[in-house]
């Protein structure tokens, strides 16, 4: 399959579904990660036009750690805008993979970019396949199933369906590492630790999923979107509690 994950900034996907799309890497299947604005707005003490080359280069560092294609957008940080010439960008964008399923955030999450993101996918998915809508790409020939990824802190997000990335949990931290200037930043100004928010919030995750470490998502039910198979992975890890070695 081909898997497309949409981030509104360099460092989202890697916090909220890293660990995931490694294990589709795991399994053979292609994945694309597309980062829609530039994050140049994202640090105090570096300019804008510097912070996105190093958030890019962090980003295709992270992409290379997962295994994944990156996708550049480009767009500024903090002015993303959903008007019909975006929304035709992200079609074509869309096309360019012909994703088997897409992955971007949620509707209700904490940041305008993050709610902008969703709403161009949202848009711009059943336009892919339209074919009088002209792009560079062809149109693809399916409509695409699309799941939401959690909320920065699992804040009033409910999964539907969990990922067990018990394998993954490092190579998720690992990518996640790799932006060093988003790492810096959060702890300067919040005393945040995003690495730690990841385990955290895996554990968690983990623990409604029984397993150690998982990933929640919430499919988006629509017309002619339904499939009667899993998309997202399955673990080769048991997701059940053996109750014959508990302790006692």
């Amino acid at each position: 399959m081909n898997i497309l994950a949409i981030g509104a900034h360099p460092d989202d996907i890697e916090i909220q579904c890293a660990g995931t799309l490694a294990m589709y890497v795991m399994q053979g299947h292609q994945v694309f990660m597309a980062v829609a604005t530039n994050g140049n707005m994202g640090n105090y003490d570096t300019l804008p036009d510097e912070l996105a080359r190093i958030r890019e280069s962090e980003f295709r560092e992270a992409c290379e750690v997962i295994g994944a294609t990156p996708i550049w957008m480009g767009y500024p940080d903090e002015l993303l805008e959903n008007t019909i010439q975006n929304r035709l960008v992200f079609v074509d964008m869309m096309r360019s993979v012909n994703p088997d399923l897409v992955i971007t955030h949620g509707a209700n999450d904490y940041h305008p970019d993050h709610r902008i993101t969703y709403q161009l996918v949202w848009d711009a998915l059943p336009l892919t396949s339209i074919a009088h809508i002209h792009t560079e790409h062809p149109p693809t020939n399916r409509q695409v199933t699309l799941y939401l990824m959690d909320n920065t802190g699992g804040i009033d997000f409910l999964p539907t369906e969990f990922v067990d990335i018990t394998e993954t949990i490092e190579i998720k931290k690992a990518a996640l590492a790799k932006h060093a200037s988003q790492l810096h930043i959060f702890m300067d100004l919040m005393e945040v630790d995003l690495l730690d928010v990841v385990d955290t919030v895996g554990k968690f995750r983990g623990y409604q999923a029984g397993c150690k470490y998982a990933e929640g998502f919430t499919k988006v039910e629509a017309w002619y979107r339904g499939l009667s198979k899993r998309l997202l992975p399955e673990s080769g890890i048991a997701s059940t509690f053996d109750y014959k070695t508990r302790s006692n």
